[in-house]
Formats: structure tokens, C-alpha cells, sequence
């Protein structure tokens, strides 16, 4: 094995390590979300803050997650728990594209299935293409777990609002044959 593959799988692997203990950090239970006045986000002394819904109240009838922000976005969509607005403007058109994308080079990881549907239902294609990820396959440049855990291309929101970068399965879903 060529040295620089070597470190590079062994810097790979302490990222995943890191990742993983950082997610067991984390102080709330399943359904525990703190409220607005002890979020560290809001005022808690702003009159205002008594007409703003409780985050608990909010995402507790919403499909639950083990992770992350606890709720399992996607299914709430399919289930319509919830219906995002899709537009500000009344002329504005809404493209849900139904395409699955292969990603193979994933290293001996399983391959990711990118799901462009469970994505143009809530973003619109401009919200990362051109500039994440470029519509021709193959030319999006310096797509790797490296950069992803540094909060680029999909660590733009995973991490962030969507599910947390620990949950590898659910990105790295194809094993190869």
C-alpha cells in the first residue's frame, strides 16, 4: 500500500472516531430539546420570547429521531406532518427531481445513493449547484470525506439542520458486490 493512501485511511478513520465521540457528548435525551429561554439563541428576557413556540411542543408529534435535532425530516415530509412553503413568489416554479445519483468512490466505505428527490422537495437546485456540487457528473472537484467533515458539499447541512455526519449508513447505503 503506497504511504500516502496509508495515512491518509488512518486520518480518515480518527475523523470518524472524532466524529463519533463527539456525537456521545450530547446532554439531551431522545425527546429532551431545551427550551428558548435556555438555548443560549434567545433573550430570555425579551417580552417577546412568550409568543414563540416551545421547541418540545413544537417537534413532538413530528417522527422522532435517535440523533442530531431529533426528528426525522424526511419522513415528516412523506407523511405531511409538515408542508414547507415551496415559494415566496407566486410565479416562482418548483422542480422536484426524482434521481438517484451513485456515488462509487467512497474509498472500501459502501457506496452513497444520493437521493435528489428528498432534496429538491425542500432546496432548490440552485441552493448548491453550481457552486457545491456542478451538474455534469464527474466534475465536482474535491468531493471526499475529508472535506465533507469540514463542512463542505453536503456538510453545508449535514451537521448542521439535516441529519449529523455520524450516521454514515444512511448516505453510505450501497455495498458493493
Amino acid at each position: 500500500m503506497h504511504a500516502l493512501t496509508h495515512y491518509w485511511r488512518i486520518g480518515m478513520q480518527l475523523a470518524a472516531a472524532m466524529m463519533l465521540a463527539l456525537s456521545c457528548l450530547n446532554p439531551l435525551a431522545a425527546a429532551d430539546h431545551l427550551p428558548l429561554a435556555k438555548d443560549g439563541l434567545h433573550d430570555p428576557n425579551n417580552p417577546g420570547i412568550k409568543y414563540l413556540q416551545e421547541p418540545e411542543e413544537a417537534l413532538s408529534n413530528l417522527p422522532p429521531d435517535e440523533v442530531g435535532n431529533r426528528v426525522r425530516w424526511v419522513k415528516a415530509l412523506e407523511q405531511r406532518a409538515i408542508t414547507p412553503r415551496t415559494n415566496i413568489l407566486q410565479n416562482t416554479r418548483i422542480y422536484t427531481l426524482n434521481l438517484d445519483v451513485l456515488l462509487p468512490y467512497t474509498g472500501e466505505m459502501p457506496m452513497v445513493l444520493f437521493p435528489h428527490k428528498q432534496h429538491t422537495e425542500w432546496l432548490d437546485c440552485t441552493n448548491c449547484h453550481e457552486h457545491l456540487f456542478k451538474y455534469k457528473a464527474n466534475t465536482t472537484k474535491g468531493l471526499n470525506m475529508f472535506n465533507v467533515l469540514q463542512g463542505e458539499f453536503c456538510g453545508r447541512c449535514h451537521g448542521a439542520v439535516a441529519f449529523p455526519l455520524t450516521e454514515c449508513r444512511r448516505c453510505h447505503s450501497v455495498e458493493r458486490k
